[in-house]
């Protein structure tokens, strides 16, 4: 593990993270610290705490979209202060590479989750040298509390020990001194407040860094504690980035090519000119934007626009499927794990099977909304985000000015999973912004905008070919196809990673199930629609691969599911969760209908059970269970509240999500032919969180991979239909 070495008061948590063995090349430059991008804002202790007469400050630098995270990250810090949540302040910080997130490269270790090796642990600790070199303050990869945890609860630690140690000063003594509600206590009960010293404060080198609580002292830690956004959201008050107003600010939307990346031939724009209050049509890459005196304006002067689009690139949905087929047939891309001999192995009486899963859109309930100002030399920017660094990069690139002289503000926002670390609707702000100088300009889509211009997740084929023998799996062969979400999004962001794509094989090659003969091989499809982050990655279609096969399997052997997966799996914690989730749903009860699947997404093992009914108006969830191991529950509330939304994704997905390409074009458009669960098709859902994993883990995604094979596990319970190809709306009627 990464251990810290000594403080430099504003940059002792980048400072210096020894790795096992070494890390020669470059180490000045990984040892010095990023200046801390609070400077000048008031005084500040470190890169996450700022105090001023108002009070204390806790910076967040992970983007708030739904998860708690803003109340969590806080947490950490305010622990160590003894300060309690509703004392602080809790914003976003701003765009600084010191706010590097070196977590969310853990997961590309090449190693199983489970593997806790010395050259396991030392390789991830190593992810955190590309991590401070790439410097890139990213929201994703259910990384935000794993990157956080240590950094953050020194930062908290370290400030309120030089705090302590300007009270020392101040008062002549450290004896009995203590913290407590923002504030040095001395022995004889003076008090002095947190923003009384911290002038001083800011002025003290500490000679080491202090030690963080232990988990026996948490006052806040490992308790539900109430989000600190809420009250905000509830009432209204909320900012998000289209409730921004600036004086002077016009308002736009943009219309691109609905063939994907293929550009403008010519637009006739004289109709939406005519539009009262809309004042120009202006150029964004591959389209227009309208720029109006309101956004209801721009959006009923881009109804109006008539266009020459190129051509798309890429195939229809039929095409697609024949790319998806044909890369099963071609040379593979990765093949991550071969254990025994497969071939060999697979002879005789074998079970083969195809499974399916289509585009899908992230569609979050905000559609995706950017603002800019370019005035007096500087670039300002807003936007809910998750990737505030890059923002700076390609503001740097478009209007020539020095990163320095570029801000971003990331707001809330209505949900990301993904989406929102693209850079295609922030740079149009920035583009109209260019073009109408010291203007503030705020650029909404439209829905249809939205959810037919998205960075898709990839559509998938896989095959599984397996043998039986004496009830147990002999032998399991998983190939799997998709177009590389790596090469995709990494691709847009100006960087190439050579070598294989492990997103492909993410949720098949990294599961803990132990069979004498076990091949996952990854095969890359072509481009074709832009494909990016979606929640879980590749986990979301490859779980249901493999689950679904599974249970397949388990009927086969004439076997309960339960039972069958707990035999071929020898992890604890894994185990742990499938018979915890197994007594919770009451599984084997005679007379129900239940499905389960288990996964090991993220690092975390979960596994869930999902309960239907027949009913008059179709088939109904009734009933849900999930259990899941993080190995540290800094917040188990918050920890079963993305559970149940990772659950509630996945089977809005598994059970009507899809996106088709007709005439080189998406064809969903809006909620209504793209729908989500609606609230009384949800099921009732419990949760319960483990904690005997070694490590602490992120909780955002792991919940949506294992929902679509619980469901298709549960309909064959229900009716023996077995189900190999996504949305499942296809084949089922559902209430």
């Amino acid at each position: 593990m990464a251990s810290i070495g000594k403080i430099a008061r504003r940059g002792f948590l980048f400072g210096a993270v020894a790795m096992g063995a070494g890390v020669a090349f470059g180490w000045w430059k990984y040892a010095t610290p990023y200046a801390n991008p609070l400077e000048g804002m008031g005084t500040t202790l470190n890169p996450y705490v700022l105090i001023d007469a108002g009070g204390v400050t806790l910076i967040a630098p992970r983007a708030e979209m739904g998860q708690g995270i803003h109340t969590t990250l806080a947490a950490l810090v305010a622990e160590e202060m003894d300060l309690d949540l509703a004392q602080v302040r809790v914003i976003h910080g701003p765009a600084a590479p010191a706010y590097f997130n070196a977590g969310v490269l853990e997961e590309g270790a090449p190693f199983l989750p489970i593997d806790e090796s010395w050259i396991a642990q030392t390789v991830r600790a190593a992810m955190h040298v590309p991590g401070k070199f790439l410097g890139f303050q990213i929201t994703g990869g259910s990384s935000s509390v794993i990157d956080a945890y240590d950094k953050m609860r020194l930062a908290g630690a370290a400030a309120r020990a030089a705090l302590v140690q300007a009270a020392a000063t101040r008062l002549g003594s450290s004896a009995g001194l203590r913290t407590e509600g923002g504030a040095v206590i001395a022995p004889d009960g003076t008090r002095l407040t947190y923003a009384e010293l911290a002038s001083e404060a800011a002025k003290v080198s500490l000679a080491s860094a202090p030690e963080p609580k232990p988990r026996d002292q948490w006052r806040l830690l490992g308790k539900t504690q109430p989000r600190v956004d809420m009250l905000g959201k509830v009432t209204g008050t909320a900012a998000f980035t289209a409730d921004l107003r600036l004086p002077g600010m016009v308002y736009a939307t943009a219309r691109t090519n609905p063939h994907l990346g293929a550009g403008l031939v010519q637009v006739d724009d004289a109709a939406a000119l005519a539009v009262p209050g809309v004042k120009a049509v202006l150029p964004v890459p591959n389209g227009v934007a309208v720029v109006a005196t309101s956004t209801w304006a721009a959006f009923k002067g881009a109804e109006l626009l008539s266009f020459d689009w190129a051509p798309a690139s890429y195939p229809d949905s039929a095409g697609v499927t024949q790319a998806l087929t044909a890369a099963l047939a071609a040379p593979y891309d990765s093949r991550n794990r071969n254990d025994g001999d497969v071939d060999a192995a697979l002879t005789g009486d074998i079970f083969e099977a195809t499974y399916t899963a289509p585009y899908l859109a992230h569609a979050t309930m905000e559609p995706l909304t950017a603002a800019a100002l370019l005035a007096d030399g500087k670039l300002q920017v807003w936007a809910g985000n998750q990737l505030p660094t890059q923002i700076l990069k390609i503001g740097a690139e478009f209007t020539g000015l020095p990163q320095d002289a570029i801000s971003v503000e990331t707001r809330l926002m209505g949900g990301g999973f993904g989406r929102r670390a693209e850079m295609d609707f922030i740079a149009q702000a920035i583009h109209l912004a260019k073009a109408m100088p010291a203007t503030p300009v705020l650029l909404t889509w439209s829905r249809e905008e939205d959810m037919t211009h998205d960075t898709y997740r990839p559509a998938a084929m896989a095959r599984v070919r397996a043998k039986l023998d004496g009830g147990r799996i002999a032998a399991f062969d998983l190939a799997t196809a998709s177009s590389s979400v790596v090469e995709s999004q990494v691709g847009r962001l100006g960087y190439t990673i050579p070598g294989p794509d492990a997103t492909i094989v993410q949720g098949a090659a990294d599961q803990p199930y132990t069979f004498a003969n076990h091949r996952v091989t990854g095969h890359r499809a072509p481009a074709m629609l832009p494909v990016g982050s979606w929640r879980s990655v590749g986990n979301s279609q490859n779980v249901f691969f493999g689950e679904t096969a599974m249970d397949e399997l388990a009927h086969l052997a004439g076997a309960d599911p339960v039972e069958f997966r707990m035999s071929h799996l020898t992890h604890a914690p894994s185990r742990q969760v499938i018979q915890s989730v197994a007594e919770m749903a009451g599984w084997g009860e005679k007379g129900r209908a239940l499905g389960i699947a288990f996964c090991i997404a993220f690092g975390v093992p979960i596994a869930q059970v999902i309960e239907v009914e027949d009913t008059a108006q179709g088939l109904r969830l009734k009933a849900a269970w999930a259990a899941v191991d993080v190995g540290v529950a800094l917040d188990p509330g918050n920890i079963e509240a993305q559970v149940m939304g990772g659950m509630v994704f996945g089977l809005s997905a598994a059970i009507r999500g899809e996106i088709t390409v007709q005439g080189g074009a998406v064809v969903q458009q809006t909620f209504w032919d793209y729908e989500p669960l609606r609230m009384p098709q949800i099921p009732t859902i419990r949760v319960k969180v483990h904690e005997t994993m070694p490590r602490l883990r992120g909780i955002g995604e792991p919940g949506t991979p294992p929902a679509a094979p619980a469901l298709a596990n549960a309909i064959f319970a229900l009716n023996g239909t077995r189900l190999r190809d996504m949305p499942f709306a296809r084949s089922v009627n559902f209430a």
